[in-house]
């Protein structure tokens, strides 16, 4: 266990200004803790939780902070500020990291080194079927279906369906369209599939396609080739020619591919690689991920909190990441880390929540230490990417407080814009521009409904209404500068709703396409004067807002578009006389969907429970 708390960096005078625990005497609860593990939280005098930590003997760790000098003077900052500490003893130190994890993620507290990962993985899964269905999946894990990852992205992932279906042929369309279909679709005509929804290929062939490429994503692929050379001599000594020749050139296709595997494990298994990099006033963790053998991609991650002078948070950044990262996530039976650490705890929790033995190996040799390399070089790679892109947004936005005359303190910008296909299900979307990138936790959708469809003017209103009420119940900050999509009729409906909140002193502009309606000729628009700002195509300043104009723009769309989908499948049926809403629940779950229903004859239809034949008929014509 690291004997050194993990800690961050404040601006605070050094430890000998500042006697620990100033305003608080420990020695009442020191004499009561226990010589057993647990998890104990530090709070300041308004309440706020300063740090979380665990202890295998909380009378040790606690008393470490009251009874010891000469701390470390971020440490001493820390303790001078506590007015109480409380704690909780615990079955097991494993028990104690799990509850320290949740403890932290749900406080945040200043002083822990925080990651924050709200993005899920993406895995390979191969349905339960009895054809089963090769494709994407992203949240829950169903029982019924076999998982296969998670992979750093979905890029990865889509490149391993591609293969499989080069290689093994398997079905990628939904089961709607499965069994609706009435011939062949155009992946069998170019050789991507082997058409079990026409019965191309029986239910046990497929199975051993299937089969076939669940060894091949565990790393197994000699092991398939042997299988597929012993059942094409097999076929050619049954004299099944067909088979046989279909087996060889499956073979050919997985030799080649094999042949062009240019990063791969000799060990066959799921791994995953963490090492960290600092540099820059900055620290990252990079996890380098193996799945079946092969190198399949990496993700950095940054941690808050966290100050890259001082060594003992260098050595605290791996285990914070690997508690807060792997609790409660999938996790490989693998982990490897630079240095060999008390890890027995975090192995324990991982081991009982994966269902099998978790490796934690620490200070590896032979290829596990390329890897480690591999990882600790993307970390610093990472690092340099983001000091180059937190450069390139520093100077774009400077440059656009210089355009516009904002202080040299303005950093956040909230930009706004309204989406509706002819007044249908319009949304009008906020997103954030702060702390010099794009902070999509904090954007904002609006379900807007302007009494005349298709009144942008009133839509945009609504939303800035219902925002700014919002602002000046202290529930969001204030922005430095409010940025709207469009031009003088949409800013001066938002200057107008300012006033009305008592925020007229945020600055407003509009950004708007200008005569010729092409991009890099906008129009930047105030609401107190006539004539409009028209910056070089090349400015910095226009770049960055074109930017967070282009974002509010995607984001509204992406709601419109799920808000007109849901409004258009639900209202389908409910058109439909005879159609309630649990015989519409039961066509939906039967099918699917509404295009599933769309595709379905009537004899289908007619087979839903509660569907009769004459309902079936009225049914089908009413969505042909």
């Amino acid at each position: 266990m690291t004997k050194t708390p993990r800690l961050s960096q404040v601006t605070s005078p050094p430890a000998a200004t500042q006697p620990p625990g100033r305003g608080f005497d420990a020695s009442e609860l020191l004499r009561g803790l226990p010589h057993l593990p647990g998890v104990y939280r530090m709070f300041d005098a308004a309440g706020s939780v300063l740090y979380v930590g665990k202890a295998r003997d909380l009378k040790k760790r606690v008393s470490s902070y009251f009874q010891k000098t000469g701390h470390e003077y971020r440490i001493a900052a820390m303790v001078s500020q506590v007015a109480r500490v409380e704690t909780t003893v615990t079955r097991s130190e494993a028990e104690a990291l799990l509850l320290e994890n949740n403890l932290i993620k749900a406080h945040e507290p200043r002083y822990n080194i925080l990651f924050r990962d709200d993005k899920s993985y993406p895995y390979v899964c191969i349905s339960g079927d009895p054809f089963p269905q090769l494709r994407f999946h992203r949240g829950a894990l169903d029982r019924r279906n076999r998982y296969f990852g998670p992979f750093p992205s979905s890029t990865a992932v889509r490149d391993g369906i591609a293969t499989l279906q080069k290689v093994f042929l398997l079905r990628t369309c939904e089961n709607t369209v499965f069994a609706n279909r009435s011939r062949p679709c155009m992946l069998h005509q170019i050789g991507r599939c082997t058409a079990p929804c026409v019965g191309r290929i029986g239910e046990a062939e497929y199975r051993e396609d299937v089969e076939g490429a669940v060894l091949f994503l565990r790393g197994k692929g000699h092991e398939v080739l042997a299988r597929l050379q012993a059942q094409m001599e097999e076929a050619a000594a049954t004299l099944e020619f067909e088979r046989a020749a279909r087996l060889r050139d499956k073979i050919a296709r997985l030799q080649s591919l094999q042949a062009r595997q240019f990063v791969e494990s000799t060990t066959a298994g799921d791994i995953d690689v963490v090492a960290a990099a600092s540099g820059g006033g900055l620290f990252a963790v990079n996890v380098v991920m193996v799945r079946g053998g092969r190198h399949v991609g990496d993700r950095s991650f940054f941690p808050r909190h966290v100050d890259v002078a001082q060594v003992e948070a260098a050595a605290a950044i791996v285990p914070a990441f690997l508690a807060q990262h792997y609790v409660a996530r999938p996790v490989p039976p693998t982990i490897v880390v630079p240095d060999v650490d008390d890890h027995v705890a975090l192995a324990e929790i991982l081991s009982a929540q994966a269902g099998q033995k978790i490796e934690i190996v620490g200070n590896p040799g032979g290829e596990r230490r390329v890897w480690l390399a591999m990882a600790q070089q993307n970390a610093t790679l990472a690092i340099a990417q983001k000091l180059a892109q937190k450069a390139t947004q520093e100077d774009r936005l400077t440059a656009l407080q210089e355009a516009l005359g904002l202080p040299a303190s303005a950093q956040r910008i909230e930009c706004f814009d309204v989406s509706h296909t002819m007044g249908e299900a319009a949304v009008a979307s906020c997103v954030i521009f702060d702390r010099l990138a794009m902070q999509s936790a904090e954007y904002r959708r609006f379900n807007v409904t302007p009494a005349h469809g298709g009144d942008d003017y009133a839509a945009m209103r609504e939303a800035l209404t219902r925002r700014c009420a919002r602002i000046v119940a202290g529930e969001y900050p204030v922005p430095d500068l409010l940025v709207i999509d469009g031009g003088k009729g949409q800013v001066a409906i938002a200057a107008g709703v300012l006033e009305e909140q008592g925020l007229h002193g945020v600055p407003l502009i509009g950004i708007a396409k200008g005569p010729e309606r092409k991009a890099g000729l906008e129009d930047i628009v105030f609401p107190d004067r006539e004539a409009v700002l028209n910056l070089p195509a090349d400015h910095p300043g226009f770049h960055l807002l074109q930017q967070i104009r282009d974002e509010a723009h995607r984001f509204a769309i992406q709601g419109h578009r799920a808000r007109r989908a849901k409004v258009r499948t639900t209202s389908a049926l409910q058109e439909i006389a005879g159609i309630g809403a649990t015989r519409r629940k039961a066509l939906l779950a039967h099918f699917g969907g509404v295009r599933g229903v769309q595709a379905a004859s009537i004899e289908d239809i007619a087979r839903v429970p509660g569907i009769s034949r004459a309902l079936a008929e009225r049914i089908h014509g009413a969505l042909h």
